[in-house]
């Protein structure tokens, strides 16, 4: 392998193992990384150590006057100075420094090469330099050896600890994002989804300021080359709902809706692992093999068989995979511009129709709201279904006041005629604990009808509290289903649990109204 340097930032390593195979990497996690194994399938099993999970209250953004006036400051983008940020930065590069050898990856963000950026990973770990050769798209050779500079940089000092009593560090685990220097600084943590979401944060800065919409949602193309997004939070069915046998995979996370259409922003996947099997996501399941990159689960340590079901480590078991290995993925990864934009939610309240058409007034209030819903027993003290809201269903990784991203959404829903709905995958016939989940087979219909175009002039009655507009029918789902209050038992009840979902709708977008205009804020529900 030709020799190649890191010098230019700070790195003194003389060895460095640059754009790796998989099997060379393999080898070295196997040889150097305590808790790496293959698979039966032929993954490489990896320990993330004690963080198997981002920790989002860590993350800080640093606070310059070049980009001080575009940052949504907050609980979200918490600031950090320069000074800090050139601590952490001496910190992680000396601990890199002290490694015998270390590893680069090359590689580009965005399948449309007129806006994708070049991202260059220095990490310490095999199981980081692997999972990132999955999550970035990969270049050629041809493409390699032309790279020049990269246009950011992280480095990964994940295994060594900020100083906690640095100004401005809550713990040991710091992620620092530097958009003047262009650079993302890793430390105290070795969960490898940090590096995934850094860049995304770095593509929710970028695209906007072009007057690009970056999206947290998966996108998938019909026979007829009609594309669809699919926002979500965890657990409302993305994944599940976006793995559909008639129709190709642009992408499972992280998009981009430009002037030519969408783009994905990855490489690769990065799929949650619990109870997954080859029955319920055949496709997810058979791309969990060589090459792939299989995080935190628990196996049989004679067969080399995955449990899993096995949440001993975490819950937040992951794998991560390139885009290829989707029997219907398409690549390169691009769609035309989106015929139907899906909002997934998993209402416990059972007050949310399993599908209601939006208005794009209405589209921007449910996207900066983000809503879904937990349920009791999914957290300690959880005895009623809870309301949660991450505005653009991405909240973690935004950085402008989520009212740009609702903008440019209506501004392309309005330009291209897109068709937006809402969908409940998930109470019905009343709350979590009294009411029962959304059968699949039901929802699947519906994406179904929605792709084809079934749902878009049949007879509608409107919602008399949210105000959007719920079908009376859909091919394959019972009409009785389709109005939530005609399957609740008790009326003054529905009535009763709507009323009080509308008033947690109001009360979370208190804190957007003053960036928000009298349409969006009058498409909200009518209390």
């Amino acid at each position: 392998m030709a020799e190649f340097s890191l010098e230019q930032h700070g790195i003194e390593v003389s060895r460095i193992i640059r754009n790796a195979s998989p099997s060379v990497l393999y080898e070295a996690a196997l040889r150097d990384e305590g808790g790496s194994a293959i698979a039966s399938s032929g993954a490489l099993i990896a320990l993330s150590g004690e963080k198997t999970g981002r920790s989002p209250t860590d993350k800080r953004i640093v606070h310059e006057p070049s980009t001080a006036d575009e940052v949504w400051w907050g609980p979200v983008n918490i600031k950090i100075d320069e000074h800090i940020f050139a601590i952490n930065r001496e910190r992680a590069i000396d601990y890199l420094n002290t490694r015998p050898f270390l590893y680069c990856v090359d590689g580009f963000a965005g399948w449309d090469e007129k806006q994708r950026i070049k991202v260059r990973i220095v990490c310490a770990r095999a199981y980081h330099a692997l999972f990132m050769h999955n999550m970035l798209i990969r270049p050629t050779p041809e493409q390699l050896a032309d790279f020049g500079d990269p246009d950011y940089v992280v480095f990964n000092g994940g295994g060594f600890p900020a100083n906690r009593h640095t100004s401005g560090m809550t713990s040991k685990t710091s992620v620092a994002l530097n958009f003047k220097e262009k650079e993302f600084v890793i430390l105290g943590t070795e969960y490898a989804g940090e590096m995934k979401k850094g860049v995304f944060t770095i593509m929710n800065y970028l695209m906007p300021k072009k007057g690009i919409l970056s999206m947290h949602c998966s996108a998938t193309e019909g026979e007829n080359g009609d594309t669809s997004i699919l926002f979500g939070l965890s657990g409302t069915g993305k994944t599940t709902l976006s793995a559909d046998p008639r129709r190709k995979l642009i992408g499972d996370d992280e998009h981009c809706w430009g002037d030519d259409g969408v783009f994905n922003i990855e490489g690769g996947c990065y799929a949650k692992m619990i109870n997954l099997s080859a029955e319920d996501e055949p496709d997810i399941f058979q791309a969990i093999r060589f090459g792939s990159v299989l995080e935190n689960v628990v196996y049989d340590p004679d067969t080399r068989e995955v449990d899993f079901e096995d949440v001993s480590i975490t819950k937040n078991t992951r794998g991560s995979y390139p885009i290829e290995y989707m029997q219907a993925a398409k690549v390169p990864c691009l769609g035309g511009h989106p015929n139907n934009v899906l909002f997934l939610t998993a209402d416990a309240f059972g007050v949310l129709p399993p599908v209601a058409k939006l208005t794009p007034e209405q589209a921007m209030y449910h996207f900066i709201s983000g809503y879904t819903a937990k349920v009791a027993g999914t957290e300690m003290g959880v005895t009623d279904p809870e309301a949660t809201f991450s505005p653009c269903f991405g909240g973690p990784f935004l950085v402008w006041h989520p009212t740009k991203y609702a903008e440019l959404l209506a501004e392309r829903i309005r330009k291209h005629g897109a068709h937006v709905w809402l969908v409940n995958t998930g109470w019905t016939g009343g709350p979590f604990g009294v009411g029962h989940r959304m059968k699949l087979k039901h929802t699947r219909n519906i994406v179904a009808a929605i792709h084809e175009g079934a749902l878009e002039d049949v007879e509608t009655v409107e919602d008399p509290i949210f105000g959007f507009q719920i079908p009376k029918t859909c091919p394959e789902v019972p009409d009785e289903v389709l109005i939530p209050r005609n399957t609740w038992a008790d009326g003054a009840k529905y009535d009763e649990t709507a009323k009080k979902l509308a008033h947690l709708f109001a009360e979370n977008f208190k804190q957007y109204a003053d960036q928000a205009s009298d349409a969006v804020k009058a498409a909200g529900p009518r209390l």
